[in-house]
């Protein structure tokens, strides 16, 4: 064995060798920093209403290694019509691109933090995009470029030979009558250099017609609940047209039973009230609060291929929740006599938006006359009177919108 001296000690010569391994020797130069992909966009949903789509998702905050912020300038949503089994880079380098929203980016994207790690010591996204995290939408009309199915001879001659299938020739059809054309929607985001990250699930909305629309909803309410009601639509009366460059129902595929969505149009994107279609032709709305104004679609519903298809929504019916309704009359009102005085005492109303009490007094076979100028809040009630005389009294409940109950029962007192 070659054994080496340096006037310390003596050292085998394969020490060399692992010390080289531990760093000895000439640096290679840095490595560049790895790529950051955004993560898909969250939450891609594509809800058919008549003759739009109406698409909702939320902007990437990660990328695809699980550190913040997302490596993402804009959100691209691209369609395609028909059933082809096509790969993500295919729809989008094929199919129509519906959606191009810029985002906020970061500065450096390389610049990140763990997922387990704070964000102070990052720079936020920055740009005129929309913020990183927030909820998008957007639409698109079902027009006649739309119905038109994918074309197939776009692609390389391999790939078309693994797409298109040749219809059976002739016969009677056999098994389940066929799915209706569909259009698929799907969503990916882009770095700051434009390369695309991980791609959304694929969601489909049916190209079949819309249910016909209800007829115009009514609204009436009451102090506790907003009632809407509507009446079906009958086939050829009058009403929104369906969209007649839609293909039918395949043969052999019952359409399926009608329900309604309601929805709330008051907000800037329409909220839906019912959590799934209802067969019923009325909707009960608890949401009381005197001064707003409520407004309410409906829509018909039906679904197809496992999708829900709503038909057009008629004109709204809304209404201005005004307080025109009196608090119930006091309940069980009773007196007792003392030296100079007596009191008074009740059941407290339960109105959430009771204001207070107002007492009423009488002497002998006098009316009644109000006893306090402006309504208390107990539901008792000291009143210091002439000894020996007989007082009549009773008390009515009013609300903060100062509508005023009916009377209580009358009681008749005299102080000692």
């Amino acid at each position: 064995m070659t054994v080496l001296s340096d006037g310390i000690g003596r050292y085998p010569a394969m020490l060399c060798a692992l010390l080289l391994a531990s760093g000895c020797g000439k640096k290679g130069p840095p490595l560049p920093p790895l790529v950051k992909f955004p993560t898909a966009p969250g939450n891609l949903t594509a809800e058919r209403r008549g003759a739009t789509v109406d698409l909702q998702f939320t902007v990437p905050t990660a990328n695809t290694d699980n550190t913040r912020p997302a490596n993402v300038a804009r959100v691209e949503i691209y369609a395609f019509t028909g059933s082809a089994p096509l790969t993500d880079a295919e729809i989008m380098k094929h199919g129509k691109k519906i959606v191009s929203l810029p985002v906020k980016a970061p500065r450096d994207p390389n610049r990140t933090v763990e997922e387990d790690e704070a964000d102070a010591d990052v720079d936020p996204p920055e740009g005129a995009g929309t913020e990183q995290g927030s909820v998008a939408h957007a639409a698109e009309a079902l027009n006649a470029d739309v119905l038109a199915p994918f074309d197939a001879s776009v692609l390389p001659r391999d790939r078309r030979k693994a797409i298109v299938v040749e219809p059976a020739a002739g016969g009677p059809l056999l098994g389940p009558p066929p799915s209706p054309m569909s259009r698929t929607y799907v969503g990916v985001g882009l770095t700051t250099r434009g390369k695309p990250g991980a791609f959304s699930k694929r969601v489909t909305v049916p190209l079949v017609p819309p249910p016909l629309p209800p007829e115009a909803p009514m609204a009436k309410y009451d102090e506790r609940a907003i009632t809407v009601t509507w009446k079906a639509q009958r086939p050829g009366g009058a009403g929104l047209d369906a969209i007649d460059e839609l293909p039918s129902t395949p043969i052999g595929a019952a359409r399926p039973a009608i329900g309604y969505n309601v929805y709330d149009t008051k907000s800037p994107q329409p909220t839906r009230l019912t959590a799934s279609p209802i067969a019923e032709s009325q909707f009960t709305d608890k949401r009381i609060a005197w001064g707003e104004e409520r407004c309410y679609a409906v829509r018909a519903a039906e679904t197809v291929g496992g999708a829900t298809l709503e038909s057009e929504a008629p004109p709204p019916a809304c209404v201005t929740l005004t307080d025109t309704f009196p608090p119930k009359a006091p309940a069980n009102l009773k007196s007792a006599p003392s030296e100079g005085a007596i009191t008074l005492i009740w059941d407290a109303n339960t109105e959430g938006d009771l204001a207070g009490y107002l007492i009423f007094r009488g002497a002998g076979s006098e009316d009644l006359r109000q006893l306090t100028p402006a309504p208390i809040q107990e539901s008792t009630f000291r009143d210091e009177v002439e000894r020996g005389m007989q007082f009549v009294y009773a008390v009515k409940a009013v609300d903060k919108a100062g509508n005023i109950s009916p009377f209580s029962d009358r009681v008749r007192e005299i102080a000692r």
